[in-house]
């Protein structure tokens, strides 16, 4: 999806990079003028603080994960299935802006960041439970989601299951789907 501002997303960007490659407390106004190729004025102009980056980051979660929850339910697979297969790291954007953000949202300096990641949460189990009914399987669903997601997600060097695990994921939730 084009963004509408290039340099203010070229900005995020480098902060999203500067989180995942190497912490929060690296991640400085300089540090990410210097990473995003623009002046620390240049970066100003678009966000006054640290705290104005993360909202930006918070942002652009909300718009990725709207679309996303538009993406899982049209396809021809079901929402469960769709919701599992693009449950590991791929690198979209997606997974970039939800992985800084559960790097920055280990510390206390941004309390923000944790009711914005419930609401995005909850707006998957609300899918999910939309689909199969029964709010024990629509939560085991989200919570097979969450390992596969956070395993990449706190490890990046952990190997990730393979298309043959995904497969046989995705049939053993759809049988228990398929039981209510």
């Amino acid at each position: 999806m084009p963004r509408a501002n290039s340099s203010r997303e070229g900005v995020l960007d480098a902060f999203e990079q500067i989180v995942i490659e190497q912490g929060e407390r690296v991640a400085t106004l300089s540090a990410v003028a210097e990473q995003a190729g623009v002046s620390k004025g240049g970066l100003l102009y678009h966000f006054s603080s640290k705290q104005a980056l993360v909202d930006g980051l918070l942002e652009r979660l909300v718009e990725l994960v709207e679309a996303d929850l538009e993406w899982l339910g049209e396809g021809p697979e079901s929402v469960v299935e769709r919701f599992i297969r693009s449950s590991t790291l791929d690198g979209s954007s997606l997974d970039r802006t939800f992985t800084a953000l559960a790097r920055i949202v280990q510390s206390t300096d941004h309390p923000d960041i944790r009711p914005a990641l419930a609401r995005v949460e909850a707006a998957w189990y609300e899918l999910v439970l939309a689909e199969v009914g029964d709010p024990d399987v629509a939560r085991l669903v989200v919570l097979a989601s969450d390992g596969l997601y956070f395993r990449g997600v706190l490890d990046p060097q952990a190997p990730q299951p393979d298309a043959a695990d995904i497969d046989r994921m995705v049939q053993t939730l759809g049988r228990l789907v398929a039981k209510d």
